[in-house]
């Protein structure tokens, strides 16, 4: 058995670009940086980024290009593809993830749905489900357990 799996989370680097193959299937396209960091030799840490090409299909597609917008973080999941092509005699590769996954990631900073009142900062919790975890040490002597 092959497996050909990709998994990234990331930033998108541009706005995501919607177009439609000839037999009218959407088809969305756009690209995530992700980084890593490592010691250089010289001791210093290194920070380096990559960037991947997204294409993601059906309704999808169309979500993706709805909500996503350049900066925002996307978690993906698919299959890697490289096509070719001759350019001026000379052969092009592009490597790209088709995805069969999109997840979108956290929206923060943004305007509100009608577009026209900031997003206001509360101290409420958020609806997410997320724990609203305390800003203060806590003393393990404290737990009650």
């Amino acid at each position: 058995m092959y497996i050909n799996k990709a998994m990234v989370f990331g930033n998108l680097t541009r706005d995501p670009e919607m177009r439609a193959l000839p037999s009218g299937q959407q088809v969305c396209s756009f690209s995530l940086a992700t980084n890593y960091t490592y010691k250089g030799k010289d001791g210093n840490r290194v920070e380096k980024s990559d960037f991947h090409n997204i294409v993601v299909f059906g309704a999808q597609a169309e979500n993706s290009a709805k909500y996503l917008k350049k900066g925002a973080s996307a978690y993906v999941e698919g299959r890697l593809q490289t096509q070719s092509w001759e350019k001026d005699g000379v052969k092009q590769y592009r490597t790209e993830i088709v995805a069969d996954r999109v997840q979108f990631g956290p929206r923060t900073g943004e305007s509100s749905a009608g577009g026209s009142t900031p997003r206001q900062e509360s101290k409420a919790p958020e609806t997410s489900g997320a724990p609203e975890y305390p800003e203060e040490e806590i003393n393990p002597e404290d737990i009650p357990f």
